[in-house]
């Protein structure tokens, strides 16, 4: 399944043109590699996204060609998130 596709269909990021942006702007890494939005995620895969001043890795558990939202969360496993702290 595409990046962008499974971003959006887990709910880590609500549109798929979003999770298109942030993949072509290189925040998104696929087990360490830069992931571009037409990269095919695997199960078992560990996504790490940078938010702003946040970043989550996640790790794919499942993939679903559509969930349901109370579903959307069994997708993928939260494996840390932290926030990146700013230095001067």
């Amino acid at each position: 399944m595409r990046l962008d596709k499974f971003l959006k269909v887990s709910r880590l990021i609500k549109r798929r043109t979003l999770a298109k942006e942030v993949a072509d702007q290189g925040r998104i890494t696929i087990n360490g590699v830069e992931a571009k939005a037409s990269v095919k995620v695997k199960v078992g895969d560990e996504l790490k996204i940078r938010f702003g001043q946040k970043v989550v890795t996640v790790k794919v558990e499942e993939l679903k060609e559509s969930t349901k939202k109370e579903d959307a969360a069994s997708m993928y496993s939260i494996v840390k998130e932290e926030r990146l702290t700013e230095s001067h």
